[in-house]
């Protein structure tokens, strides 16, 4: 490689550092809901908006206060009753836009608490993108936050076998 390609190279290097930066997601309004002590489920609800000129993607979610962390969003079952479902593809996190995981839409669900979450304590949570990489966010549990606009009021909920009116 003689030195002209080696200034090329290096000049692309310096001009697309700025890309990198740009592509990073920014989470906003972070917030945990939680159905009681340990054993029982929980919820975590934000804002994602992707500063990127191209779409990302939430892969998954890491959390050390449950056994299980899964991404998930709610399915009509066609009888009135709204399921929870897993979503292992992920949520597509648009370029230049947001996606909101919110109540009655999708969220990160936490399975089997290992501790108590009260009003006040924060649950750190680690989101996975796919061009974003690793994300750290630190929610506080909020269990009289009332929903966002897209709550599910008094339908029925049903997570795997366990039917729950919110």
């Amino acid at each position: 490689m003689n030195r002209f390609q080696i200034l090329v190279a290096a000049a692309a290097t310096l001009f697309a550092l700025p890309v990198l930066a740009e592509s990073a997601v920014q989470i906003d309004n972070p917030y945990a809901r939680t159905m009681g002590g340990i054993g029982t489920s929980g919820a975590v609800f934000l804002e994602i908006t992707n500063h990127a000129e191209a779409d990302d993607r939430l892969l998954d979610a890491k959390s050390d206060v449950a056994e299980k962390v899964e991404l998930h969003t709610h399915k009509d079952a066609g009888n009135g009753v709204m399921q929870m479902v897993h979503v292992p593809e992920g949520f597509v996190i648009p370029a230049m836009g947001t996606h909101a995981l919110q109540r009655g839409g999708d969220h990160v669900m936490l399975m089997g608490l290992k501790q108590e979450l009260k009003d006040g304590d924060i649950v750190t949570l680690t989101l996975v993108f796919e061009k974003a990489g690793e994300v750290v966010v630190e929610a506080p549990v909020d269990n009289a936050r009332k929903a966002d606009g897209m709550g599910h009021g008094g339908h029925k909920m049903k997570h795997g076998q366990t039917e729950q009116s919110n």
